[in-house]
């Protein structure tokens, strides 16, 4: 398994051709052994000169075994012997035994130093299990038939009874290293830091790490295989508190006043990276499965439960609902039999297994299981969490005492510490940070307020960090982040950071009522970038859920914007819902109904929507009727693609989209009527106005 790994890894790194992995088929006789001759000639000549890190007795041994075959393979080439049909096929092999030996040195010469280390007993296997196939492959290798002269048979007859004698062999050195490295992890394992004198004579002097980018390149090559090759040894548990363990180091003995970390903080900020925090939210909140969020909240679902309808939603926005005096199913509008709830165990450890395997860590609900309450997740082993406690203390007091290049690096730090874990969040904001973060908000330096802000978001990520954000009058700053900030993307982490902050029900007045904040919302969803748009609209959407909210969504331009981006793919399905909110009440559904393409965008969504986008349409037209009043009845009734829309939707949409769709089609059928009856007796329809001329035929299911 560990082989396979290995060279799995290597192949996704150096990509070699699909030749490197198949015999030659089509070769035969001299043009066989050419080719051997040269591949060999080429491993020799790329390996022998150059001086590994770690394994060089294993890779100087089988070095000197390439080169034996090497003088076998010339003597053939030269004498232009026939080769017997078995050494073919032993030729053959022998091809692909010198490609892994490539794939094996490559990976022992490119890999970073730690991960040699750390996989010091598979790669040494890995080196004795190619040398006992050389043993097998000279075994019966027809010695006799191939009429090698006395010098060439007598260093093959060596090698075969070397490889035959040797053992599996594990450097003393590269152990010795191996376990002192440990050492230190057992260290913060006791909760003790390290030695630092131990820290700089095992980096430096042992491993020769001379500047901060060794130090970065070490855990980009770490982060990598936690991320790919999980398959590897150790586990990813360890693997994480070797990364910490590094990054302290680095912090400790370098600290932050050096023209590398600058270099590297430039490499940083004009190179997107996998796994950077920006991406990492657009991941976390846009493009987990639907069944794997809440229907009341939109974000994945801490802990799912069962109300008595049937329907899943996360504990902490179903009860909020039930204590708001609600006795119907959200989603369904059934009333509820009961308000006992129910943990949903299945969809909660589907949700852990999706996670992990999209590299998302989740964050699991204090009432949750017993086996969830860690704040760390499975992945975090103790000593990485002592190890980032003791970097982020390093972090905090440059924060607070260095210069303003140094407070820059250090926000950054924080954020990609702040992105990994639950409980590296919980320490960062008890060890102070927050407020060194909202100060940078307002600097002149826009890479330290992209930072800072996005440092943030990824701190309110845990539920109990909001109230800490909040309280600490962070939102001011992070509204003017919204409005004026430098760049792009701290504008748009501004705005994943007021979705983040309001998923708390008492917040989501709180910004709305902040002088700039819906406004600026809403500018981003109609000129932002696609992903700014998505944080803009799930944020809108979240502060659309709050009843007092609606009379300044509509005074600041929110409800234009919503109705703008209806037709936006990825968008409109959020931003129907949040009109469909908003339609309940008197002056949103007023507002609604005055946007001149607000009906036709529902009912195009209606068209060519997904299914949730669909459902959400219909109620939002819904809602529009019953609260709009007449013009807006009028306005949805005329509406020429409706009776299509509708009627289709009736047969193919979901069951709650169906349910809302034989709502909207009574509604019609009984403004036609009375629409009718006022033509026929010169009256007008009480409910509606009369004057319907829309005449419209649905069959309504039974739903």
């Amino acid at each position: 398994m560990a082989s396979a790994a290995i060279f799995s890894s290597l192949r996704r790194r150096r990509s070699p051709s699909l030749e490197a992995f198949l015999a030659p088929v089509d070769l035969t006789g001299v043009a066989l052994i050419e080719t051997l001759a040269a591949v060999a000639s080429e491993l020799q000549t790329t390996f022998s000169d150059k001086k590994l890190p770690f394994q060089r007795r294993n890779s100087r041994s089988l070095i000197r075994k390439v080169e034996v075959f090497i003088i076998l393979l010339e003597f053939l080439r030269d004498s232009r012997s026939i080769l017997p049909t078995s050494a073919v096929l032993c030729f053959k092999e022998l091809y692909l035994l010198m490609y892994r030996s490539k794939l094996l040195l490559d990976y022992c010469f490119h890999s970073s130093k730690l991960s040699l280390l750390l996989q010091n007993h598979s790669i040494s296997g890995n080196f004795h299990d190619l040398n006992q196939e050389i043993y097998t492959l000279l075994d019966v290798l027809p010695l006799d038939e191939l009429n090698l002269s006395d010098d060439v048979g007598e260093q093959i007859e060596l090698m075969q009874k070397q490889a035959r004698r040797s053992k599996l062999l594990i450097d003393k050195h590269d152990e010795a290293l191996r376990l002192n490295f440990f050492s230190f992890l057992d260290e913060f394992e006791n909760d003790r830091i390290p030695d630092p004198v131990e820290l700089q004579s095992f980096y430096v002097e042992k491993l020769g790490f001379q500047s901060p980018k060794d130090f970065v390149a070490e855990i980009e090559f770490l982060e990598e295989q936690i991320n790919h090759d999980g398959d590897l040894e150790p586990t990813v548990s360890v693997l994480y508190g070797f990364v910490a363990l590094t990054r302290y180091t680095r912090f400790l003995l370098f600290g932050f006043e050096d023209e590398e970390v600058e270099l590297e903080s430039r490499k940083t900020k004009k190179k997107p990276k996998k796994g950077l925090v920006t991406q990492e939210i657009a991941e976390t909140f846009f493009t987990v499965p639907k069944d794997f969020c809440c229907p009341i909240s939109l974000e994945l679902m801490r802990d799912p439960v069962i109300i008595s309808t049937g329907q899943t939603y996360d504990r902490a926005s179903i009860s909020r609902w039930m204590d708001e005096g609600h006795t119907t199913c959200p989603k369904t509008g059934q009333v509820l039999l009961h308000n006992r709830i129910v943990s949903n165990r299945a969809l909660r450890n589907l949700i852990n297994q999706w996670c992990i395997a999209h590299e998302i860590f989740y964050d699991p609900s204090d009432n949750a299981d017993s086996h969830s309450e860690s704040l760390a997740p499975a992945s975090a082993s103790k000593a990485s969490i002592r190890a980032n406690k003791a970097t982020t203390s390093i972090l905090i007091q440059q924060l607070e005492q260095g210069t303003e290049f140094v407070k820059t690096i250090a926000a950054r730090e924080i954020r990609l510490l702040a992105k990994t874990c639950r409980q590296n969040r919980a320490d960062i904001a008890e060890a102070g940070a927050i407020p060194h973060l909202k100060a940078l908000l307002s600097s002149p330096n826009p890479v330290a307020q992209e930072n800072s802000v996005t440092a943030l978001l990824n701190l309110s990520i845990y539920e109990k960090n909001k109230a800490v954000i909040m309280e600490g009058g962070c939102l001011r700053s992070i509204v003017e982040v919204l409005r004026f900030g430098h760049t792009t993307e701290a504008r748009e982490n501004a705005a994943a950071t007021l979705f983040s902050l309001s998923a708390i029900h008492e917040f989501k007045k709180r910004i709305a009522e902040e002088d700039g904040a819906i406004e600026a919302l809403s500018r981003l969803l109609r000129e932002g970038t696609p992903r700014g748009r998505k944080d803009a609209v799930t944020a809108l959407f979240n502060l659309s859920t709050h009843v007092d909210n609606y009379q300044k969504m509509v005074d600041f331009g929110a409800i234009t914007a919503l109705v703008y981006t209806l037709g936006v793919e990825g968008i409109g399905e959020e931003a129907a819902g949040a009109l469909a909110l908003i339609a309940r009440q008197p002056v949103g559904a007023e507002a609604v109904g005055n946007e001149e393409m607000a009906v036709n965008g529902l009912i195009g969504l209606m068209q060519c929507g997904s299914p949730r986008a669909k459902e959400n349409a219909v109620v939002a037209l819904l809602e529009l009727c019953r609260t709009g009043g007449t013009n807006a009845a009028h306005r949805v009734l005329r509406a020429p693609a409706l009776a299509n829309s509708l009627q289709k939707l009736l047969f193919t949409g979901t069951k709650r989209a169906r349910r809302k769709a034989a709502s909207l089609a009574r509604v019609f059928q009984r403004c036609e009527h009375s629409s009718s009856l006022s033509s026929g007796q010169g009256s007008r329809d009480a409910g509606f106005g009369g004057e319907v001329s829309v005449s419209m035929s649905i069959s309504v299911p039974v739903v």
